[in-house]
């Protein structure tokens, strides 16, 4: 808690050399290329200490405080609200505000060079929503420390348990003596020369990224890898095991949804896992190889490397398999944030030069309900946020079909189908008929892009939001109404035909590299899409579906309420190739 930081350091004003003045050029030229936080007046931190520092000291480490500690989507809220926040950042930051009413103005230009001060953590215990990274800006000490690829200093957050609270450590590096300056490495840990030049971009602005974009399906060791860290084991080989006509099949499940809806006569609940002819788990299976080696005749709802399909980064590099370095016209142009960084970047930028929109959408890999996930026109917040969790980016879609509602105009909104996968070889799909809207809360324009009720579908997390509910036998008429030229079958056969796709590419190759084909297996995903406006081959406008996820056991609460039978059509499908009554349809 002693913040002695003033005892050894002064923060020295640089003034940028007149171009008139006879100044040694090199000294220019050095100036000129120093990446500096924020516009002018540039700064920079030295050691004031008449006795210099010496690294092997342990009193030569020091706290900086934290000024502002965030969660992006509450940024804008607290720069309006929280009292002399926007004055200090503004201060901090070098941007004019001379006001004492904060302007949406003044408010814009922090949420644009803030992502040039910004620092990150994430607390690794907690609900989805406490493990949402958290982003902070030292104060003015520690947000003038300027970058050097050979640092002085090295810096590290600390949150301290007593009292919940966060500081940064600063340490020497190496013994330093009065008036030399201190620095950081602001890209702290990458080796590799081009991804260091990409994320340094924020702090280069001209600095202009001439790789090529295009992004190939990744290696089959990218996909060992995957399974090796998802300790997942492959089943051996089996014969399809062959039931009785009429066995009664004994069920054991966690799946609360399943337990109160399933009323199939053929179907009964066991609490003993070893007597159970059907394991129907919430949660990742991860030993095929035992259950296929003793019990081969036991059915579960799960297929091995599904997430292949589930993980958003994995879906993006299976799609290509169809649409090739682009990707599938179903699919938003995506790039994995770890490993396409400067494809991502150098695409960006040449759209960027053709005047094209540059609104994007940043997910993390494995988060559901848009936790975490931000939409942004900036390519110094997309750099940045690479550094919080792993995360991809996808074009965002400027031009979705959109449905007027009543009350507030036109809303972007998404549906949701559930997809039933009963076997890969032979591949053989099903669509659940009943199919879920979501609407947006407000208008849809590209503005306000953390305004959440505007830009995203999911409502019935968030308190306090109303969720918009529109059954799908209400919908189709309404639909056609104000899009008479499009009828809903033409639509929905389009959808069927990006679905059909998604699943032959995911089951073209063998495991790892495809969904492994279990004859035991069975699954049922919930696909989420959106519909955009495109332009077909001979020059129509058309209404291109846009898959935007995959989701494993997804919430049925809403299918078992409209349709009691829900969870009968489901396991008739999968379990006993019974389809006759079900209320699906055979797709692939």
């Amino acid at each position: 808690q002693i913040f002695d930081a003033g005892d050894y350091f002064g923060i020295m004003q640089v003034e940028e050399v007149d171009e008139e003045e006879e100044g040694d050029e090199e000294m220019e030229e050095e100036l000129k290329k120093k990446p500096n936080p924020g516009n002018e007046p540039c700064f920079k931190v030295i050691v004031t200490n008449e006795n210099g520092l010496q690294a092997s000291n342990p009193n030569s480490i020091f706290l900086i405080d934290h000024a502002w500690t965030y969660r992006v989507e509450h940024a804008r809220q607290q720069l309006l609200h929280v009292p002399g926040l926007l004055h200090r950042m503004t201060n901090l930051m070098g941007i004019d505000f001379h006001g004492e009413i904060p302007d949406e103005g003044s408010i814009e230009q922090v949420l644009q060079e803030m992502w040039k001060y910004n620092q990150t953590y994430q607390i690794s215990q907690g609900t989805a929503e406490e493990k949402v990274p958290v982003w902070y800006i030292m104060d003015e000490f520690g947000s003038r420390i300027q970058h050097s690829d050979q640092p002085s200093f090295a810096t590290a957050p600390l949150f301290y348990m007593p009292q919940q609270i966060a500081y940064t450590v600063l340490w020497p590096l190496r013994d330093l003596e009065t008036g030399d300056e201190v620095t950081r490495d602001y890209a702290y840990g990458e080796t590799d020369r081009l991804i260091r030049k990409c994320v340094l971009l924020p702090w280069v602005s001209n600095e202009v990224l001439d790789v090529n974009c295009f992004t190939p399906e990744p290696s089959d060791e990218h996909y060992q890898a995957i399974l090796a860290e998802n300790k997942e084991k492959l089943p051996t080989a089996i014969n399809p095991p062959v039931y009785d006509k009429d066995k009664v099949f004994k069920v054991f499940t966690d799946v609360q949804q399943v337990l109160n809806n399933l009323t199939h006569p053929r179907f009964v609940f066991t609490d003993n896992e070893g007597e159970a002819d059907i394991l129907y788990n919430f949660s990742h299976f991860k030993d095929y190889r035992k259950l296929s080696e003793e019990r081969p005749e036991v059915m579960l709802n799960q297929f091995p490397c599904e997430n292949l399909l589930t993980v958003k980064d994995c879906l993006a590099s299976i799609s290509r398999r169809a649409g090739g370095p682009d990707g599938p016209r179903w699919l938003p142009r995506t790039f994995n944030l770890q490993t396409e960084l400067p494809q991502f970047i150098s695409y960006f930028q040449q759209r960027d030069r053709r005047g094209e929109d540059n609104h994007w959408i940043c997910k993390p890999w494995n988060l559901a309900r848009s936790l975490d996930t931000h939409i942004t026109n900036s390519l110094n917040n997309i750099i940045r946020h690479r550094e919080s969790s792993p995360k991809v980016v996808c074009k965002y879609i400027e031009n979705p079909v959109l449905f007027h509602r009543e009350d507030v105009g036109m809303v972007k909104f998404d549906i949701r189908y559930v997809v039933l996968l009963r076997s890969i070889k032979p591949l053989k799909l099903y669509i659940h008929d009943v199919f879920w809207l979501r609407f947006s809360n407000r208008a849809f324009s590209l503005d306000d892009l953390d305004d959440y009720e505007k830009h995203f579908t999911v409502m019935n997390y968030a308190p306090g939001v109303t969720l918009k509910q529109v059954h799908c036998e209400e919908f189709i008429p309404l639909f056609e109404k104000q899009y008479p030229e499009y009828p809903w079958t033409t639509v929905q056969a389009n959808i069927f035909k990006a679905f059909a796709e998604l699943f032959q590419v995911a089951s073209a190759k063998p495991a790892p590299l495809g969904i492994c084909d279990y004859p035991s297996s069975r699954a049922i995903y919930a696909v989420d899409l959106m519909l955009k406006w495109d332009t077909s081959r001979d020059g129509k406008r058309i209404m291109q579906p846009q898959i935007l996820e995959v989701n494993f056991n997804p919430d049925c609460d809403r299918a078992c309420k409209y349709r009691p039978s829900f969870f009968n059509d489901v396991f008739s499908t999968l379990f006993l190739d019974e389809t006759d009554n079900c209320h699906v349809t055979c797709i692939v």
